[in-house]
């Protein structure tokens, strides 16, 4: 297990998250750093040292390819910037889907851990309890033992400096029941072995040079883990394509934007969806998303709609967040809405925040955890405000019907 932490490409959104959370100076990145095998926090005895969340891209055998996340103490009280950065924490903290809740073991446990226990458990996010600086108290495991009584979760006695206890903490979070559906896919789940897929990629001023973009490469991963077979095709070769096909395929996936021009092609017994309603189902709530399409009939002049984006890619002139779908939208209620826009990790942070908005418009969520996108739809949910994805937006618009059967 010493080897277990290896660079991985293994894109963001695929990784899960390991969240490591305590107060100031418990031996949070000394932690990181000890699980990492190398030093990626700076460790200080001052308080407050690490400020924004610092990442790490590893590989953590059995859980697979992970992202450490070190954060801020969440009990920082040093004026507004120190409110700031365990707010920051707390944020963090309800993206992962596993956190490391460290306690200071010369100190013990006291109510900002159970504090912190209590609303992990409030966010749904799993956790094992580290008991920090084990080589300084007389007996960490009895007292790890009292940990995991008292907060009901696994606990286990480390020092960062001896590397005691390390491994097991490695194992204990790799053995954590993290929720998620062993069976979840993009489209394998509605494929059988030999079936033949059509991939419509598009390849234009949008498109990234010399590669495809991230949803198309997993769907066509997942295409081929389900021993299907895929053949991938831009929208003016789409007719030739499917002419010559001895048999039809099981499914033909498009590029949302032009679905008009793919459904016009494509024979109503083929079932047709895009790489982002599927997306809308292995990222989020799929029957939220859907029917979130229903509130575009309902905006009013006035209106003001969220479009949100889960990554900070370059913005391109034609760009489909900013340009693209508030003139689709505006073009088809024939209603004067407004819009903002939020990117990367700029998500309202309260339900009042969200109910300013008649709607909220989410990308496909290739670059965010299954886990956060699904929080944003369940924030949306609680606010009672409606969200679609993109995909799903684009098909209404487009008057293509979304497809049954997820």
């Amino acid at each position: 297990m010493s080897n277990s932490f290896v660079p991985v490409s293994t894109p963001p959104g695929e990784r899960a998250r390991v969240v490591v959370l305590g107060c100031r100076n418990a031996g949070k990145s000394s932690l990181v750093n000890a699980l990492a095998g190398q030093e990626v926090s700076i460790v200080s005895p001052v308080p407050g040292t690490t400020a924004d969340p610092v990442r790490k891209s590893v590989e953590w055998l059995p859980l697979g390819p992970c992202t450490l996340v070190d954060t801020a103490g969440f009990d920082d009280d040093a004026g507004a910037l120190g409110a700031s950065r365990a707010r920051r924490a707390l944020e963090e903290m309800r993206t992962a889907d596993i956190a490391i809740l460290v306690v200071d073991g010369a100190r013990g446990i006291a109510q900002p851990e159970r504090d912190a226990a209590s609303a992990l458990r409030a966010a749904g996010v799993p956790f094992v309890c580290a008991l920090a600086k084990a080589d300084a108290i007389p007996d960490g495991g009895a007292a790890a033992a009292a940990i995991a009584r008292e907060l009901s979760a696994p606990a286990v006695a480390v020092s960062s400096a001896t590397g005691e206890g390390v491994e097991e903490l490695k194992r204990a979070v790799a053995e954590t029941d993290l929720g998620a559906p062993a069976s979840q896919r993009i489209v394998g789940d509605l494929l059988r072995p030999g079936d033949l897929v059509v991939m419509v990629t598009p390849i234009d001023a949008a498109a990234p040079k010399g590669r495809l973009i991230l949803p198309q490469q997993l769907t066509l991963r997942d295409v081929l883990d389900a021993h299907a077979s895929a053949l991938v095709a831009q929208v003016s070769e789409l007719p030739g394509l499917l002419a010559s096909l001895s048999r039809p395929p099981a499914m033909v996936i498009t590029d949302s934007q032009a679905f008009a021009e793919v459904r016009a092609v494509v024979p109503r017994d083929i079932p047709l969806t895009s790489f982002s309603i599927l997306f809308a189902r292995y990222k989020g709530d799929w029957e939220t998303l859907r029917d979130g399409a229903a509130a575009i009939d309902s905006l009013r002049d006035g209106d003001l709609v969220l479009v949100s984006e889960g990554c900070t890619h370059r913005r391109q002139c034609g760009d489909i967040g900013t340009e693209k779908i508030p003139r689709w939208l505006s073009g088809k209620t024939g209603k004067a809405l407004h819009f903002e826009f939020t990117s990367g990790r700029g998500w309202p942070s309260s339900p009042d925040e969200l109910r300013r908005y008649a709607l909220v418009v989410h990308c496909g969520a290739c670059m965010l955890t299954r886990r956060e996108m699904r929080r944003r739809v369940s924030d949306c949910r609680a606010a009672g405000v409606p969200v679609v994805n993109y995909g799903v937006l684009i098909a209404k618009l487009r008057g293509v019907d979304v497809p049954a059967g997820f």
